[in-house]
Order: structure tokens, then sequence, then C-alpha cells
């Protein structure tokens, strides 16, 4: 059976049928048909559309004559929390705090004690907006609220606290359903990556510093920063020259645990360059020849962490660990950030080095598709971003190609 498009499909046999989807007392209910209202094949897709209408306009009407239950109300807290029990099994532990945060500091005070049925779309919108505007808080930040709000009203219509026309003017007509404030003009959302001479800076800033490994590491592999943290010996293989990125590093409830990926794209594996890997074969060296030769005080100083599977395991086995056996964490960049800023003049964030490195291969002219498998992206669209990117060395090529011109 071959799908075409309108919920219509050409059967084997060359003959056509059509399937029509509603919601009813928030099941959903499928009608699927290969005849007409007289009982004739659909010999035609035209026959088949024609069919198709015919049912939604007497479903419909069906509908509209039905008495319409009762529905429990409910507070749009009463639905946070029954999500909270049962809708979000299986959420990293990075999302369930988000939302946690989203909740108790904003979402709850304005919209908490109100019933869900109760609440509009100009009302939403209107708080997004004051958010943005007003408040002046990041666009990409706003957005997760509005996140929020489709995963509060979802959950109210698959408990069937909403009807179906509700929800679908809340979250499904695109003319009508909850949506962004217009991005400013001047909104500071663009990729941020490191010139050749900030880079030179750098590089001689963090040699034989605590934080050589990590910087390395976002310099020539794009790394997020927990990914880094969380990197072990065993991810990396020599033989073949690169890194498989399998959990990151994670604050829960105040203790370092290596956690799952947020996403199924930011597991894979990345290649290391010629430079990065005599760093790493000669790090590993020295981190065995201390297992050796300070045994004692390496077990003294290490600290035990719980790995994905739930199992406690040695922070020795972090590639960040210096040989002492310290461990090294996502806090330890902080220190590094405040004193390029205040020697260098370098704002320096640890995820513009993944900035720096995407738009160093985009503008090497790698496929896109690569691009997106190494950095781990979810969605094609945000690798993108780094070939819109114009970085200082771009400035130099348009420059060059407007006076071959």
């Amino acid at each position: 059976m071959s799908k075409t498009s309108s919920g219509v499909y050409q059967l084997p046999n060359g003959m056509w049928g059509f399937r029509y989807t509603f919601m009813l007392d928030g099941k959903q209910k499928d009608i699927k048909r290969t005849k007409d209202e007289n009982g004739n094949p659909l010999k035609t897709k035209k026959a088949a559309i024609k069919a198709r209408d015919a049912v939604i306009i007497q479903t419909q009407a069906e509908l509209l004559q039905q008495p319409k239950s009762a529905k429990k109300r409910m507070t749009v807290a009463e639905v946070y929390a029954e999500y909270c029990d049962n809708g979000r099994c299986g959420k990293a532990f990075g999302t369930t705090r988000k939302q946690d945060s989203l909740w108790k500091n904003h979402i709850s005070k304005k919209f908490g004690k109100r019933y869900v049925d109760d609440i509009s779309v100009s009302e939403v919108n209107d708080y997004l907006s004051m958010l943005y505007y007003e408040e002046g808080r990041a666009y990409s930040y706003v957005e997760s609220f509005l996140k929020m709000f489709y995963l509060i009203f979802g959950q109210a219509y698959s408990r069937n606290y909403l009807d179906v026309d509700t929800y679908n003017t809340l979250c499904v007509n695109k003319n009508t359903k909850f949506h962004m404030p217009k991005r400013k003009i001047d909104e500071d959302d663009e990729i941020v990556s490191f010139s050749v001479e900030d880079t030179d800076a750098l590089d001689k800033y963090f040699k034989g510093t605590n934080a050589e490994t990590a910087y390395l590491l976002g310099r020539y592999c794009g790394l997020r920063i927990n990914e880094c943290y969380g990197l072990m010996w065993s991810n990396i293989d020599f033989d073949n020259d690169c890194i498989h990125i399998e959990q990151q590093m994670q604050y829960q409830e105040g203790l370092i645990t290596l956690s799952p990926l947020k996403t199924r794209n930011a597991r894979r594996t990345l290649y290391m360059n010629s430079k990065l890997k005599a760093y790493l074969l000669k790090a590993k060296e020295a981190s065995d020849e201390a297992a050796i030769t300070i045994a004692h005080i390496r077990k003294q100083n290490q600290t035990m962490i719980t790995d994905t599977n739930g199992k406690p395991i040695s922070s020795l086995h972090l590639v960040n660990s210096l040989p002492n056996g310290k461990i090294q964490t996502v806090n330890s960049m902080k220190y590094h950030s405040r004193k390029i800023k205040e020697t260098l003049g370098i704002d320096f964030k640890y995820h513009y080095l993944r900035h720096t490195y995407g738009t160093r291969l985009a503008e090497q002219n790698m496929p896109s598709h690569l691009l997106c498998n190494q950095m781990g992206h979810a969605s094609s669209k945000v690798t993108e971003r780094y070939y819109i990117a114009v970085s200082k060395h771009g400035m130099e090529i348009i420059k060059d190609k407007i006076e071959e011109i």
C-alpha cells in the first residue's frame, strides 16, 4: 500500500482507499474505507478524495450532535504535577531540572492556579512578549517557555482536560496557536568564533595549565563542556585515531555523575588530528606512570563518582583528572575564563571553542551532513548556522573575492 497526500492511498490492486483520523473523548479514532457511501469501489484518486471529504463532513456533524461529557477541570499546577508523576519518565536529568526551574521560578506564579481550559492564546503570547521585550530575556531562553506551554497543554489534552477544538486553537492551528514574539533586529544569537590571533593567544595561555587537556579537546574536537569532562580514557581509540562520545559529566543534587547524553545524535565518533593525538598519548603515558610511582597519592586524591549505570567508579578513569588523581570538573574552567578576560582581553567561553571548530570546518567546505554528525546536532538547521556565520577569516575571503572582481 503506497500512501499519497490527504490521507488517500492506492491499493495493490490499483483501486484506492482513504483514512480519516479524529479525536473522540480524548481518544484517537480511525476510519478506513475502500468504497464510497454507495458501496462502490474507489477506482480513482479523485473518487477517494471525494469519498473522504463526505465522511469528514458526516463525522463532524455527528460529533456536534453528541452530548458533551462533563470534563474534569484541572489547574495548570495540577496538570504539571501529573506530568511530573507520569509523563516524563526517561527524560534526561538536565531536561527535568530545566523544566522544574522554569515552572517554579516563573510559570507557576503566573498561571499555576488558573484552570487549564480557561487560558487564552493571547495571554500566553503576551507573557512571552513580556519576557522577551520587557525583561530582556534571550530569545532562545524564551523559546524554552514556549515549549513548556506546548508540553503542559499537550498533557492536558492527552488526559481529556481539553476538548479537541480548544487544543487545536492553542497548539495546532498555524494562525491561532501560541507563538514566539518577533525577534529583535539586534538580537545577539550569532555564532562566536575566535580569530587566528585569539586562538594563538589561547594556545599559549593554556599550555601547561590544569585545563590544557580540556582546552585542546574543545579546540580540535568541538566538544561540549559536559562531554569534555565526562570523557574517559576508554573512550579514546588511539589505534584508529578517534574518540567515542558516549556520556557527559553532570551535577545531580550536588553530586558529580556521568550521565547519558541528552540526544541520540550527541553519541558520535570524532577523529583526532595528529597534534591532539600526540598530546593525549603523552598525557596517557604520564597518567600510567603516575599510577605506578605515586599510586598512594592518586588513591587519596581520587573522587568516587557514579557512572551511567548507577555504579560507583573512580575519577582516575577520566581523561581530565590530573596525574596526581585530583578530578577536574565543568567548574574548572571558570577561573580561566576570568583570567583570560583580565590578561588577554578575550571574552572566553568554553562553548566558543565549539563555535570556532564548527566555523572552521564550514569554511573548509565540509559537507553539511558530515559537519552535523561531527557536531552531534539533532537538527541540520542548527548546523547551517555555521555556514552562515562569517568569521574574521571569512571576512578576509570576502574582501579578497571583491578585489578579484
